[in-house]
């Protein structure tokens, strides 16, 4: 599984590390290593369990192991420890030496032709107005939407990704594919892409990790660890991604 090859890329990063600070959000959630490195993955909501106190882990992190809570990644029993896991890996991959490619623009380097069609797994509208204005079709698929609003005409049904996405020219994918264990059914379904982007806060800065995989760019973010104050007080206030960017560094390498 691609998480299990996330995880052994970071472990190098992860060794001697442990938990300083942690917050969790009703949009994100955030990991502050020893170091002082900071990681964000997305609270995927819609699948978490029902209840009072049914996250009594996340209480106990301050002070753990990094590379304990990464493994979560891998034996997590929710999204949210699971998420829990991608944000300290995504701290654990700040300061490598990565060569950016060209993200001047939010088609991250590639070329778009007018006739492509574009598929999206996770709606990020910035994303998608980028690529609207360059491709033939942009085609999005967002499950949390489809729940709330089954009859959006914004998004198309889960159901049909496998007939969709091996038409897809290029497909950008949303780091939470790899929380949420998708990640590995849908590759394969993008049989003819040419470029995938995996896009996100919660994308694992990595690229050994995706050398033999289909996935081409990875587009996430790392933070300046001076403002860690202030991006852990807007997330504890249900900020999500757009209250947040002013601190981030954003990243857009190959893996190939």
């Amino acid at each position: 599984m691609i998480k299990n090859k996330v995880l052994e890329a970071a472990m190098p990063h992860l060794k001697g590390r442990s938990i300083r600070d942690a917050v969790v959000g009703l949009s994100l959630m955030g990991v502050e290593l020893d170091n002082g490195n900071i990681g964000i993955s997305y609270v995927l909501r819609e699948q978490l369990p029902a209840g009072c106190s049914v996250f009594p882990y996340a209480q106990n992190l301050m002070g753990k192991a990094a590379l304990e809570i990464a493994d979560w990644l891998l034996t997590g029993q929710d999204d949210l420890q699971r998420g829990l896991g991608m944000a300290v890996i995504t701290a654990a991959s700040a300061g490598q030496n990565l060569h950016d490619v060209d993200h001047s623009d939010l088609s991250f380097g590639i070329q778009v032709l007018p006739t492509d069609t574009v598929g999206m797994i996770g709606y990020i509208h910035p994303i998608a107005r980028e690529f609207r204005m360059k491709a033939k079709e942009v085609i999005i698929f967002d499950k949390g939407l489809s729940e709330r609003e089954p009859n959006s005409t914004e998004v198309f049904l889960v159901q049909d990704q496998p007939k969709i996405l091996p038409n897809c020219d290029i497909v950008i994918l949303s780091g939470t594919t790899t929380v949420n264990n998708t990640i590995d059914e849908l590759l394969p379904m993008c049989s003819n892409a040419r470029e995938i982007i995996m896009v996100g806060a919660s994308t694992p800065m990595f690229p050994d990790a995706f050398k033999d995989t289909k996935i081409t760019i990875l587009a996430g973010a790392w933070w300046k660890n001076d403002k860690k104050d202030d991006i852990f007080k807007k997330i504890s206030l249900a900020s999500g991604i757009s209250q947040i960017q002013e601190y981030s560094i954003k990243k857009a390498v190959r893996t190939k």
